[in-house]
């Protein structure tokens, strides 16, 4: 394919996308289909030769949106929502066409100083103190291992980086029995090891419990272990519980210990701010991160981290070899220093487009209907005496059982689940609570209607005669590796 032939493909490829959007509402959900179907209509081998463009699009249309879970569909209420706006859409067409790696600011000025301007803007949006800085990562998982890294080496005065880990003290880090799977994994691969990540037990309202937190500190002290950090989490994962910021960041400080909070979700709804209350004192936090690429529409990958002080952080990620300096010019941001990854993609254009094309008033007016609909629904369940809400959130997500009588609620909700997800006219997901077995909506897609949410409830009532016997089909029984 050559460069003059580009622009043709990329028309055909923008009709097919609006056919794409046009249609989506009546497709369902996920294809239903085993596990190496799609492989098998694959060759087995490159080609030797070129192909004409036209049969390779012809292909695609054939077999892949036919074998893809369609995260955009209006009706996608499992796990949170990765949202692609079309502002956004457009965004990464650009940004595509251009090809940059913005590793260094000389490599892509505008890459880098537009993220500087779109972190300032979201810290602004989301009502955050001034003062804070931060840069843009792929995934909360990658921004939590970033400020864990920067936990240890904080507390081993940056001696980790050169010496290792083997000679080191015993590290603590802390967080919510309910903390992510992204905090198990951030402590893993630091070195720390899965057995210094100690989980908090929780209180009635799923937070971490302050007083326990306390006790298990002191005791580490007088074992000799060395405390280096607290994850805090606004929203979780399973249930949309938040942590008492406030109290645990205070806590922190006393123990002189850097703390990251997990707000990857519901930090989008901070954005309104009638929601703030829920991370009262987040200001005091060392990091922050959220994803505008579940909530806000700024499409996947896009994870936001603010930073207090971005000089810890930078001084345990960052790099700097004689063919990455920028020479003859005075100091400039490389934001390469201050993530993982060396390379890095212009992530902040899209923020750009969705903030201009939606505004604020716009990504306000979503949030707070998607929490509004979200709690009429559970209302309906509520109302009905065969269904119970175990968990409401006010974030817009709660969790339900089926309890029809005489039967055991557990397996009763497993089935449901499963003759909804196949059903295909809506997608849900499931977790544990106290035990409980529990369907989980998560209402956020940026394209549904109140009608689309409502429908949830519909569907349940006409299929919950129809569940499957069994739960084997299912991917597990959580949800905490969704993020």
């Amino acid at each position: 394919m050559k460069y003059s032939e580009l622009g043709y493909w990329l028309k055909k490829s923008a009709e097919w996308v609006e056919g794409y959007y046009k249609q989506l509402d009546d497709q369902p959900l996920r294809p239903k289909q085993s596990p190496g179907k799609f492989k098998a209509l694959l060759p087995l081998s490159p080609p030797q030769s070129s192909q004409p463009v036209a049969d390779i699009m012809a292909d695609f249309k054939r077999i892949v949106p036919s074998s893809m879970t369609h995260w955009q569909h209006p009706r996608f209420f499992a796990y949170f929502p990765s949202n692609a706006a079309p502002a956004s859409i457009l965004a990464e067409s650009l940004v595509n066409a251009m090809g940059a790696q913005a590793m260094l600011w000389q490599t892509s000025p505008a890459a880098t100083e537009m993220e500087q301007v779109m972190v300032d803007w979201l810290r602004q949006a989301l009502g955050l103190r001034e003062g804070f800085t931060g840069t843009i990562h792929d995934t909360a998982t990658t921004t939590t291992l970033c400020a864990v890294l920067t936990m240890r080496e904080r507390t081993l005065n940056f001696k980790g980086l050169t010496e290792g880990m083997s000679g080191a003290p015993r590290l603590r880090i802390y967080a919510s029995s309910q903390t992510h799977s992204s905090v198990d994994k951030g402590v893993r691969l630091s070195g720390i090891g899965q057995q210094n990540l100690i989980k908090i037990a929780v209180d009635q309202n799923m937070s971490m419990d302050v007083s326990v937190l306390r006790r298990q500190i002191e005791d580490d002290l007088a074992k000799g272990y060395v405390p280096a950090g607290v994850v805090l989490c606004v929203g979780g994962t399973s249930t949309g519980a938040s942590d008492n910021i406030a109290e645990i960041i205070a806590l922190a400080k006393e123990f002189d210990l850097y703390t990251h909070v997990d707000a990857a979700w519901a930090g989008s709804a901070m954005i309104c701010p009638e929601f703030r209350q829920y991370w009262q004192g987040v200001d005091g936090a060392d990091s922050i991160v959220f994803n505008p690429h579940k909530w806000l529409g700024a499409q996947f990958d896009c994870s936001v981290q603010f930073l207090a002080d971005p000089t810890p952080q930078v001084n345990t990620l960052g790099l700097r070899p004689a063919y990455l300096q920028t020479l003859d010019a005075e100091e400039v941001t490389n934001f390469n220093e201050w993530t993982i990854p060396l390379g890095r993609r212009f992530r902040a254009l899209k923020i750009w487009f969705v903030m201009r094309a939606e505004g604020l008033d716009g990504l306000q007016g979503m949030i707070r209907n998607h929490v509004a609909w979200a709690k009429k629904l559970a209302r309906k369940y509520d109302q009905d005496p065969e269904y119970k809400i175990v968990t409401d959130c006010p974030f817009g997500l709660f969790t339900f059982q089926y309890c029809p009588a005489g039967q055991n609620a557990n397996v009763a909700t497993k089935n449901l689940l499963n003759a909804v997800n196949e059903d295909g006219r809506t997608y849900l997901t499931q977790t544990l609570v106290d035990e409980q077995f529990v369907i989980r909506v998560s209402v956020g897609p940026i394209s549904c209607v109140e009608k689309d949410v409502m429908s949830v409830y519909t569907i349940c009532k006409e299929l919950q005669n129809q569940g499957s016997p069994t739960i084997d089909s299912l991917n597990g029984t959580g949800v905490n590796s969704s993020q």
